[in-house]
């Protein structure tokens, strides 16, 4: 073994971490007797040599010893270094991708090298389907279907294994990878798809109906019965009491066919909470993608389920659907609400957190919600979320429980922060958000410390706290003070007329041409001067000023703040329209938005405003909200409307990430594009 490694200048080539001369120890590390020394070999393989999926030219130098090492029976361990050369050679990769003009061609060359590498190589890979350690043989059957280069030949060994294999968990890594070669290779779909059909037979076994289930989901989705849910539900229940592979042949033609090798009865219980079956799941009900309501029907059959363990992936599964797609989630939300009260920590608290992120459409959950909050003592973090998930439904039985939070000495910002969903109902706690803000010291600190205090003095309105507020717009520290003086302004743009007192620091905060602040500053301050003293002449010059500035962030905040004023800044109507053709999307449509509340004409505005709902999908709640101001007015937009409405996907779903508020944007979103159509205001 390692013939000729020592004979490889891996001192020349790198890896994430530098010169890769460490290499040869990592592979002779993987074929140690030592568990410890494996596990270390394997993680450095990992975090340097393979680092986030990069492959380097220590890379390709290692694959034909990682070969070796997996031809090698007296190597241990052997399964987790198949899924490393899984790993390293699977990455598909387009044409295009392989272009020499492209800056990241280096890269794409070395992972099409990697997977040439690997696949010249993949018949080692045969030989581990019936290899002594079940590891091995749980790996081998993906690496067969992404790597190996005759895929007709390899469907014919995994279906001939699959009656001979007797551990649950290979037993569905051999019906997975059927399914991968399925998706891969258009010209053995049907083949495939046919073979994983005769696998839903009611004389199969459970957990492997439910593999062959979830894998047609994934390929052939025409294919899936009506009744996808229950039927995935009852067998996800039957396999707490049987084995994935538990009686009955597997294959479609009962005793083996021709090429399929035998396939008769055998493999280990499920039970309850079993991993592949969370695996599963999962897979089902990404596979069925865009199907909302049969993920719902899915989902409230494994929130009934038994087992707490399945009721928790559920509800993670939930967050994930919710997030991305819009339905009729009200029984889900409920059935998640009934979770509150069970013992187990995982489950609520992952309950709870759910909740807290869906803001109105936690509704169904409201009773059980201020059920937990009103016997919960609010010091464990699932308890501050059921809080904060009741105070943003806007529900009065949470504000006792909130005014005990915002004792504590370390103020909850979450639950401060919650305060205006409750509106005037959060009246009784002006007097403790009052006193917090008077305490806070006017350091550095000061916006972490008064940001969601004055958030929740704005909510309700408390112009009786404009000493507190002034304190904090007075005393705001040179570094990082804008921040805090942006979310005291906007509290005293909240107080209106109650805010005159404070006339005097708005106008110095508006300045001069040399002496001004920023431009998100000055806007504030001309905004709460306006909803002050009504008196458009103190704002109107530099507000016309910053719209005439060379950044578009000035300008933007220029015209929101033209639009606040309304039709008292009419004079600002014509600057507004040269920027209705700038190159800066967003500007554009902020442009648009102010030149309609100063003018109140759509006509100008409103063929802007649809062009920017097409182009930049994240001003459309903005836009909406214009829309819906305008009445009849916005008639031309309601096609773009209509298909808001029809569209199952939120607005704002992003691959990879999410936001703490998107579901309740998308929700807005689709409540003001419904208002526009009614024509309301």
């Amino acid at each position: 073994m390692f013939t000729g490694m020592d004979e490889v200048d891996w001192a020349s080539m790198g890896h994430a971490y530098g010169p890769a001369d460490d290499v040869p120890g990592l592979l002779r590390g993987l074929a140690s007797a030592d568990p410890a020394e494996r596990e270390a070999a394997l993680d450095g393989m990992y975090t340097a040599v393979h680092h986030q999926g990069d492959v380097y030219d220590s890379t390709l130098a290692c694959i034909p010893f990682l070969l070796e090492l997996v031809a090698s029976p007296d190597v241990q361990d052997r399964g987790a270094i198949v899924e490393l050369l899984t790993s390293i050679g699977g990455i598909d990769l387009d044409d295009d991708e392989l272009d020499p003009e492209d800056e990241e061609f280096e890269d794409a060359a070395n992972y099409a090298m990697a997977a040439a590498a690997v696949a010249a190589g993949a018949d080692v890979f045969v030989g581990l389907l019936d290899d002594p350690d079940a590891g091995v043989r749980l790996a081998a059957p993906c690496a067969l279907a992404m790597l190996h280069g005759d895929p007709a030949r390899v469907l014919a060994l995994l279906r001939g294994r699959l009656g001979g294999e007797q551990d649950t968990e290979v037993r569905l890594a051999l019906v997975e990878a059927v399914g991968r070669i399925a998706l891969r290779h258009e010209a053995l779909r049907a083949e495939s798809v046919t073979w994983l059909t005769t696998l839903l037979a009611p004389d199969r076994p459970p957990g492997l109906r439910l593999s062959a289930l979830t894998q047609l989901a994934r390929c052939a989705p025409g294919l899936l019965p009506d009744d996808v849910a229950s039927t995935a539900t009852a067998l996800l229940r039957a396999t707490d009491g049987a084995g994935a592979g538990a009686g009955g042949s597997v294959n479609g033609a009962g005793p083996a066919g021709p090429g399929s090798g035998s396939e008769a009865a055998g493999g280990d219980g499920g039970g309850p909470g079993a991993p592949w079956a969370d695996d599963l799941l999962r897979t089902l009900h990404s596979a069925l993608g865009d199907r909302v309501d049969d993920r719902i029907a899915l989902l409230t059959g494994q929130l009934t389920s038994a087992d707490p363990a399945q009721r928790t992936d559920a509800v993670w599964m939930c967050h994930g659907l919710i997030r991305a797609w819009r339905g009729p989630y009200d029984e889900v939300v409920r059935l998640v609400g009934a979770q509150l009260d069970d013992p187990d920590p995982l489950l609520h608290g992952a309950a709870v957190s759910l909740l807290e992120s869906l803001f109105g459409l936690a509704l169904p959950a409201a009773d059980a919600l201020a059920e937990r909050v009103g016997a919960a003592d609010g010091n464990r973090p699932a308890d501050r979320r059921a809080l904060v998930a009741l105070a943003r439904l806007g529900d009065p039985r949470a504000v006792p429980a909130l005014a005990r939070a915002l004792e504590q000495p370390d103020l909850p910002r979450d639950a401060a922060f919650a305060v205006p969903y409750l509106g005037d109902r959060a009246a009784p706690l002006v007097p403790v958000l009052r006193r917090r803000l008077g305490e806070v010291a006017l350091d550095e600190q000061l916006y972490d410390r008064a940001a969601p205090l004055l958030t929740g003095l704005a909510g309700v309105r408390a112009a009786e706290a404009l000493p507190e507020v002034l304190r904090v717009l007075r005393g705001a520290p040179s570094r990082g003070g804008e921040w805090v003086t942006e979310a005291a302004l906007r509290a005293l743009t909240s107080f209106g007329a109650g805010a005159l007192p404070a006339v005097p620091e708005l106008r110095a905060l508006l300045g001069g041409a040399t002496s001004r602040p920023s431009s998100s500053v000055v806007a504030a301050a001309a905004r709460a001067l306006w909803a002050a003293t009504g008196d458009a002449a103190g704002v109107l010059p530099v507000l016309r000023e910053l719209l005439t500035a060379d950044g578009p962030d000035e300008r933007r905040a220029a015209a929101a703040a033209l639009g606040a004023v309304g039709s008292a800044a009419a004079d600002a109507a014509p600057a507004l329209r040269e920027l209705l053709t700038s190159p800066e999307r967003w500007l554009r449509m902020d442009a648009a938005v102010a030149l309609w509340r100063v003018t109140g004409e759509a006509r100008e505005s409103l063929p802007v405003l649809r062009t920017a709902w097409e182009e930049n999908r994240y001003g459309r709640v903005e836009i909406a909200e214009c829309l819906a101001e305008m009445g009849p007015s916005a008639g031309p937009a309601a096609p773009l409307l209509r298909a808001e409405l029809a569209r199952p996907r939120r607005h704002n779903v992003l691959d990879g990430g999410s936001g703490s508020h998107d579901i309740e944007q998308d929700e807005r979103l689709l409540a003001l594009c419904r208002a526009a159509l009614r024509g309301r205001t």
